[in-house]
């Protein structure tokens, strides 16, 4: 069984997206295997982001990412990686398709609710770094 890395992001959190977002992944009949909420300290947000350290949006993701409590989240299923990355939609928000999280909720890219997992090599990362007791 494949897993992934979901995060809703701290704009997510404040618009009371939580449920909507984690019942749009239980409708898909994925199992739900770990979930926290904190706000996640500057080093542990720049190890998320590091392998865009020399990219112009380094500083601004993680000082987003830690402005306010997130949901980390593990999810198990068939195909997972890919499939919840359709259910997310684009990463600007304004390419996004109807139907998708970011498609229906999302403005702007920056606060664009949700982080998944690319791949399930970086998926297994993230989920170390984020649940290390998994």
């Amino acid at each position: 069984m494949e897993r992934t890395f979901l995060m809703i992001k701290p704009d997510g959190v404040e618009r009371k997206l939580v449920g909507e977002i984690i019942r749009r992944f239980e409708q898909k009949g994925f199992v739900l295997v770990a979930i926290d909420m904190r706000v996640p300290t500057k080093e542990l947000a720049e190890q998320h982001y590091a392998v865009h350290f020399d990219k112009p949006f380094f500083s601004g993701a993680v000082a987003f990412i830690t402005s306010g409590p997130v949901v980390p989240m593990v999810w198990e299923g068939p195909d997972v990686v890919a499939l919840a990355r359709r259910v997310i939609g684009a990463t600007n928000p304004q390419e996004s398709t109807p139907g998708t999280i970011r498609g229906d909720f999302a403005n702007i890219t920056r606060e664009n609710l949700i982080h998944g997992s690319d791949s399930v090599e970086t998926a297994e990362q993230e989920i170390k770094l984020w649940f290390p007791k998994l």
